[in-house]
């Protein structure tokens, strides 16, 4: 009995396993929200790219993007290999007119396995590449200060990030593109995200989104 039971179980996990490795970029995540998208003849403003901090933000605040009528395509979790996989499909053929990407801090989480500081920034360039080869303007976001990961506690990102923002503030230069500094507003002495401001110390809370919020308006409402 008990080896059948194992047998069972573990036909269940490999068939788990099996169903992630098919859809690893989740690119259906979003597939029924995009055909309903694609259907209207109206062009979208904006389109939020990004991990669980992204995601967050629509779960805590969804009056922000109701009132903007901005699209959320975060997904908890991701790394930038994830979403450079799905940029097409849940950007791209939404034509919006710009595209927010926040991204990163699960790289440097290695979620999907270890990865260097400059293959992370690669990752974003070419999701702004593609962006501006089909008519979409993309704007560069800061990743958040975060000086623990409660889910990986041996990675200390503390002064990844910092690198990662410096490879991310040159790229929005040399791209002649805007930079969103969600980093220097929330940053505590610690270099880690202010407590009041976030659930644990890597997600904002509903008070830190309204923190970012302004931040990513001004760039925004200078952009033609």
């Amino acid at each position: 009995m008990n080896r059948m039971v194992n047998m069972m179980l573990l036909a269940f996990f490999l068939g788990s396993v099996s169903v992630q490795a098919q859809d690893w970029a989740q690119m259906s995540y979003f597939k029924t929200q995009n055909d309903s998208i694609k259907d209207v003849s109206d062009q979208i403003e904006v389109v939020f790219m990004g991990n669980s901090i992204t995601q967050g933000w629509l779960s805590m605040r969804p009056e922000f993007f109701q009132e903007h009528g901005f699209i959320n395509r975060g997904i908890g979790g991701q790394t930038t290999p994830q979403m450079l996989l799905r940029f097409r499909q849940d950007v791209i053929d939404l034509n919006p007119r710009i595209v927010v990407i926040l991204a990163g801090i699960n790289d440097i989480a290695e979620n999907t396995g270890p990865i260097s500081l400059t293959e992370i920034a690669d990752n974003i360039e070419s999701m702004v590449q593609l962006a501006q080869a089909n008519g979409v303007v993309p704007v560069i976001c800061s990743v958040l200060p975060a000086n623990s990961f409660p889910w990986r506690q041996r990675i200390d990102p503390t002064e990844k990030v910092i690198e990662l923002n410096g490879l991310l503030k040159q790229m929005a230069i040399t791209y002649k593109l805007p930079y969103v500094d969600y980093y220097s507003a929330m940053v505590d002495p610690e270099k880690g995200l202010k407590s009041d401001w976030g659930y644990d110390p890597v997600h904002p809370n509903e008070a830190g989104y309204a923190v970012m919020e302004p931040i990513l308006l001004s760039i925004l409402n200078n952009l033609d």
